[in-house]
């Protein structure tokens, strides 16, 4: 099996189904039933709704135990996969609508990747996100919370959400917060939007990495700018299909990036909702971009190598290669 490693994860949209609906018994909480079409899957339809089901489906996490049930269980499949190393985006905003302090979602995030490692031999470690289309202002509280409570597993701080909300921009000071006090960043462009939207990323955020970053392909320009700036792209193939970002994966840029010399990684996104695992988008490479086990691997290495994780974790891994 070629050993795997994941950078872009959603954390609360890692929460199967199954674990949603044992959760929301847990804290005696009813679900609505469009959050589930007949066969028990997540049901929506354009991005817009996935949010909205994104934010119902979180909205059962709502103590530490949750939040380490979480983690450990979306580890744990990682694990089995043959995963090595995930870092998971975690959003303290979701926590709060949930009526959780950023404290006691650290909590318990932190117990399911200690429990997970000790259980499974899997490292995992923690990007702390804020939420684009709920505003700089929440963005710059949730920067304040992080850098306030420092951890050895918080190793990053990026941005999710609507990525057609606000100017990235308005986001400086909540990353250059964060970014002076030790955390590497990330941030989500050029999925939804093209490759504009990566320009002025880079242009204003302190980031070393472009979750998504597809559509960057459009724009010549900016391919080599990713090159030069040695950024490196968190692909998500299956999320990009699910979400119709292309037709199919004839029509996805992943190869023609690569070949471009820009670094391309592999990861799951948000694995129950588009009907994917971090296994099966190394499946999806192997076979629709035919890469062989060597390739793959050598996509681990390079997601190891530009993981957030100190030098010691990540040479540690890079050996078990």
């Amino acid at each position: 099996m070629v050993l795997k490693a994941e950078l872009h994860s959603h954390l609360e949209g890692t929460a199967s189904p199954e674990l949603v609906k044992r959760l929301a018994k847990r804290n005696s909480m009813s679900l609505p039933a469009e959050l589930f079409k007949n066969d028990g899957t997540f049901k929506w339809t354009t991005f817009l709704e996935f949010l909205n089901a994104y934010d119902l489906a979180s909205s059962v996490i709502k103590t530490p135990e949750d939040y380490r049930d979480v983690t450990y269980d979306y580890l744990r499949q990682c694990a089995e996969q043959g995963t090595i190393y995930a870092e998971v985006m975690s959003s303290p905003d979701h926590a709060a609508m949930a009526g959780m302090s950023y404290q006691n979602h650290l909590d318990g995030i932190v117990q399911g990747i200690e429990d997970a490692q000790s259980d499974f031999d899997i490292v995992g470690r923690l990007i702390v996100t804020c939420v684009r289309h709920l505003g700089p202002e929440r963005s710059i509280e949730v920067a304040k919370q992080t850098v306030a409570s420092p951890h050895p597993l918080v190793v990053g701080f990026g941005m999710g959400g609507d990525e057609n909300a606000h100017h990235p921009s308005d986001f400086s000071t909540a990353f250059n917060t964060a970014n002076e006090s030790g955390l590497l960043c990330n941030v989500h462009a050029g999925e939804m939007a093209g490759p504009e939207s990566v320009h002025a990323a880079l242009d204003h955020l302190p980031v070393k990495r472009i979750g998504h970053g597809v559509r960057s392909i459009e724009d010549p320009n900016l391919v080599q700018r990713l090159i030069d700036q040695n950024i490196t792209l968190e692909v998500c193939p299956g999320s990009n299909i699910a979400l119709g970002v292309y037709p199919n994966f004839a029509e996805h840029p992943f190869l023609k990036l690569k070949e471009a010399g820009c670094k391309v990684t592999l990861s799951s996104d948000d694995p129950p909702f588009f009907h994917t695992t971090i296994g099966n988008e190394y499946r999806i490479a192997a076979n629709h971009f035919s890469l062989s086990d060597n390739e793959l691997t050598e996509i681990t290495k390079i997601s190891l190598e530009n993981s957030f994780a100190d030098q010691k974790t990540k040479d540690k891994l890079i050996a078990r290669l």
